[in-house]
């Protein structure tokens, strides 16, 4: 079992906290208390046997004791002391997290509300930026605002106005004001209608990516091609548009089902170590439909997958965790995902750094295939994709320095920027 350098200060903790006197522990245990005393100040190693000891007197796990707090803990505790300026002790955050758990515990929970507040606000941002019918919404709202107070002004600031024409002043200010509101009860309307899961989302696209996420981007009923079509019922799917998606998705994910079984599938990955190359090799089949079935497993919460059209727009996207992926528009220029749109049948592999308070490291391949549905003579349909793995797979050479979406990255510098990021603040 691994032992962290503050394994002692956390016995003490624990011992502090039930109230026990240090010789009552070291009776219990069997040692002196001079070299408990030792343990507790971190300048004696603690055996496997003393380890199993000490934690069943104290009522708490040998792995709690021996490792600590979790390391999604140690992960959120970095990133306040990142987002904090340079007053934070960073280098001290096990000890801090030892010495007093509640505490860690409660900060670490405030810095996810804030990181979860922070990105509502990029998501409703991008959306004013890039929803049509949003915008059109508010421009209405604003025209009709614009002319009530011009229709106003002339009325307040113009004392000899003929009464005919003071009567059609008023006429105009009682149709803007019934526009306006009108217009505002609209507006209120789609606002609310886009929190609302089932019905409210704005657009084919977001609806189908609601219906993946809430069967955590595995489709069972793929598994079994006689199984019933999921989509006839599903909430989230309320256009007919979003259900065509689905059910070509769901056409999709069948034929990867068919042509890479999951029992035969799991142990080529197992064997391969999850390499898509060597998994595509080895079942015959292009290695998008290899990044499609290991993003699809159930389970793969930690593998993330974006698909694309020969246009560059997002057509399908599976997010991981530390890797933000834009609503609307498209993403990074400097993405895996563009270079292999414009090398089809080329393989890349990189490895990303995800810009951020507390930059995170991705393992990304990349392909582009390239598809003559209309046959030779028509024209050359492309899509690309790129499968998103853990940090701890990463083990190129260099990063990759890479954001989200110009809009919402905050990396200043970038050569490929192609508009002013909202973000003031370098993360």
């Amino acid at each position: 079992m691994a032992r962290a350098a503050l394994t002692g200060t956390r016995i003490r903790a624990r011992r502090a906290q039930l109230g026990l006197k240090q010789a009552e522990l070291a009776r219990a245990i069997g040692v002196s208390p001079a070299y408990l005393n030792l343990i507790e100040h971190n300048r004696r190693p603690v055996s496997d046997r003393l380890l199993t000891a000490l934690a069943g007197t104290l009522e708490i796990g040998a792995a709690a004791l021996a490792e600590g707090a979790e390391p999604t803990l140690f992960e959120a505790l970095r990133e306040a002391a990142a987002g904090g300026g340079d007053g934070a002790e960073s280098e001290r955050i096990e000890e801090f997290a030892g010495r007093y758990p509640g505490w860690a515990a409660l900060l670490a929970e405030r810095q996810g509300r804030i990181l979860a507040l922070e990105r509502t606000i990029e998501a409703l941002t991008e959306r004013l930026a890039h929803d049509p019918q949003l915008s059109a919404s508010l421009h209405e709202v604003l025209s009709a605002v614009t002319s009530i107070r011009s229709t106003a002004a002339i009325l307040a600031e113009t004392e000899d106005i003929e009464p005919e024409w003071r009567a059609r002043f008023h006429g105009n200010l009682r149709d803007d004001s019934e526009r306006l509101a009108d217009a505002a009860e609209a507006l209120v309307g789609y606002l609310d209608a886009g929190t609302d899961r089932e019905t409210g989302l704005s657009s084919p696209q977001e609806e189908f990516d609601a219906w993946l996420a809430a069967q955590e981007f595995h489709i069972a009923a793929a598994e079994a091609a006689a199984a019933p079509d999921p989509t006839v019922t599903a909430p989230e799917l309320a256009s007919s548009g979003s259900r065509a998606l689905a059910r070509g998705w769901l056409a999709r994910a069948r034929a990867d089902a068919e042509a890479l079984p999951m029992a035969a599938f799991l142990r080529g990955v197992e064997e391969t170590a999850g390499d898509p190359g060597l998994l595509a090799a080895r079942f015959g089949v292009p290695p998008l439909a290899v990044f499609r079935r290991l993003a699809g497993l159930p389970g793969a919460h930690a593998t993330g997958l974006v698909l694309c059209d020969g246009a560059g727009a997002l057509t399908f996207r599976k997010p991981v965790e530390g890797f933000t992926l834009p609503r609307f528009g498209a993403g990074c220029p400097i993405w895996p995902l563009y270079q292999a749109l414009s090398r089809p049948g080329t393989a890349i592999r990189a490895t990303l750094e995800m810009a951020g308070r507390v930059p995170r490291r991705f393992l990304a391949y990349a392909w582009c295939e390239a598809a003559y549905p209309a046959g030779f003579d028509g024209p050359q349909v492309l899509e690309a994709g790129m499968l998103l793995l853990p940090a701890e797979a990463a083990r190129g050479p260099g990063e990759l320095p890479v954001g989200a979406t110009c809009r919402i990255c905050p990396r200043a510098d970038c050569p490929a920027r192609r508009e002013p990021s909202i973000l003031t603040d370098a993360a």
